[in-house]
């Protein structure tokens, strides 16, 4: 059980109890202040409290024990019958019932919210298959870390094809979220499987990924890609506006592959006439590229530290890629200190060698 999930779990536990330590407190509090004060109405607070995080059936509960602390109260301060312990019950009765509505009501929407996400997760799950974890002499490490479940379902995807032109991977990130998210990374992972066997040339690959997109897209909605290809000691990128991926050498090094040129993302070409070009980086034995999305780099502590990718290289230097990735996956996790508010995808590969 991780950290995360053992802290909810306590929370939960915490907000059960909740409703009868306030009660208790209310029944100490008022026998020993006497009738004088009349601390009775806060028992209120308890089918309130119930609401937030029990069942109808528990606020009710809660409610009823509410007028049996009440009542014998009421009795011992001698108000029993009296306007004052009249007007309380009726109160508790009142509160009570409006809580039992309440929440009935935020049960309902968290079915809702719970069904809807799942759908996305479920198309996420169908749209993002296993990619192959071996390719000649490259090891691929995959990793995947969902935003916080408040938060709603990302549009990263990612897609490692062996072709006749060679290994072609993708990765990219859609911009919202949501199941139009979902909608439009299913348009962008269909067009780069089907072009990534039929063209011969990265920059083609692209012009279908963008025709692709401007039939499907608005004006204000756009992808940031990456499309690779490995060759014989190098591999070739087309950038389209992603985060650049980060080399590292075989004795260390690191460099972060930057484009030549800036490029737009995709659903956004008719602003430019020239798209991005390909170029090539060194990719021999023993190095390694790690494509991300900006979930990555732009995760971030309470106090707005973004997440230092470039200073944990020494992460990714374990034999094996997705333990190396992994390592990077919980330290990205810990230095956020709880869920990421965004989706963060990541990709190792790893070039053995013969």
């Amino acid at each position: 059980m991780d950290g995360d999930t053992e802290s909810r779990m306590k929370s939960q536990q915490a907000l059960r109890w909740l409703p009868f330590a306030v009660m208790l407190s209310v029944a100490l509090v008022d026998l020993l202040a006497g009738p004088e004060l009349g601390f009775l109405p806060l028992l209120t607070l308890g089918p309130t409290f119930a609401s937030v995080s029990g069942s109808v059936r528990r606020t009710a509960m809660v409610g009823a024990i509410a007028l049996a602390i009440c009542l014998p109260l009421a009795y011992y301060n001698g108000l029993l019958l009296k306007w004052q312990n009249n007007l309380t019950i009726v109160t508790i009765i009142g509160i009570t019932a409006a809580s039992m509505l309440a929440g009935h009501l935020r049960l309902k929407r968290e079915r809702e919210l719970a069904n809807v996400r799942q759908v996305a997760e479920a198309a996420q799950r169908v749209l993002l298959r296993p990619v192959p974890r071996r390719a000649g002499d490259l090891r691929v490490a995959l990793s995947y870390t969902s935003a916080a479940a408040e938060a709603q379902i990302g549009g990263d995807l990612y897609e490692i094809v062996i072709t006749p032109h060679g290994v072609r991977l993708l990765i990219g990130d859609v911009q919202g979220k949501g199941l139009a998210a979902v909608e439009t990374a299913a348009w962008v992972l269909g067009a780069f499987r089907e072009a990534a066997y039929d063209q011969a040339d990265l920059s083609d690959i692209g012009g279908r990924l963008e025709a692709s997109l401007a039939r499907h897209l608005s004006t204000e909605q756009f992808v940031t890609a990456i499309v690779a290809e490995v060759h014989d000691e190098e591999m070739s990128l087309v950038n389209f506006g992603h985060p650049a991926p980060m080399l590292i050498r075989a004795n260390g090094h690191p460099l972060m592959l930057e484009p030549p040129e800036e490029g737009l993302p995709l659903g956004l070409g008719a602003l430019d006439t020239l798209p991005p070009k390909p170029h090539r980086v060194p990719f021999g034995e023993g190095d390694r590229i790690l494509f991300y999305t900006d979930g990555v780099i732009e995760a971030r502590t309470a106090d707005g530290r973004f997440y230092p990718l470039a200073e944990r290289i020494d992460l990714l230097r374990h034999e094996d890629p997705q333990t190396a990735l992994d390592t990077l996956r919980a330290d990205l996790v810990e230095h956020v200190g709880g869920p990421l508010g965004d989706d963060a995808a990541m990709l190792l590969l790893h070039r053995r060698g013969s």
